[in-house]
């Protein structure tokens, strides 16, 4: 029978997984304007051992109570910039390393798990009505997208987030 893992045990569920993992990861908020939702992408991309959010107007802030109340503190996990602009966050992004893919609808974007994402991925996400701005989907590295089964054509931008972090997180465990 299935009994629930204690504190201590559950610390070393996941000790055991980091381990297993080389994954870099980071993320761009471009222009993500609903506080719960970056809150909540905070919290996923703590959770996913990012490094590091590069946040693009009008994107606000972790200090922001609605942010706040969604992250759960995990914004001392990682490290927060602002960046004056999508394209500025994206070459900030591949000065530290990473390769840049963006989660969007658009005509040129693969299912996600066709990519080979690598070990040092930055994630971008956008506008939750509009989408990842134009002038930062032209100097992206990749467009993905989720596929999905159902009648619903998109998700929420944090679910997204946080689905495309798993990903990232599995194709790095499973290789």
């Amino acid at each position: 029978m299935s009994r629930n893992l204690s504190p201590t045990e559950l610390k070393r569920l996941h000790r055991d997984w980091r381990r297993r993992s080389d994954l870099r990861c980071s993320l761009i908020l471009d222009g993500v304007q609903q506080p719960y939702n970056v809150g909540a992408l905070i919290r996923s991309a703590a959770a996913y051992r990012a490094e590091r959010i590069w946040a693009v107007d009008p994107t606000p802030d972790p200090g922001d109570p609605k942010v706040a109340r969604t992250a759960l503190g995990c914004d001392r996990f990682l490290e927060w910039e602002r960046a004056a602009s999508g394209p500025d966050a994206v070459v900030a992004a591949r000065a530290a390393g990473f390769r840049v893919v963006g989660i969007e609808l658009t005509d040129d974007a693969v299912p996600m798990y066709e990519l080979d994402l690598g070990p040092s991925i930055c994630l971008v996400v956008g506008h939750e009505d509009r989408g990842i701005k134009k002038d930062t989907l032209a100097v992206l590295d990749d467009v993905a997208f989720l596929p999905q089964l159902g009648k619903v054509g998109s998700l929420n931008v944090a679910q997204a987030g946080t689905v495309a972090f798993y990903e990232a997180s599995r194709q790095r465990l499973t290789r």
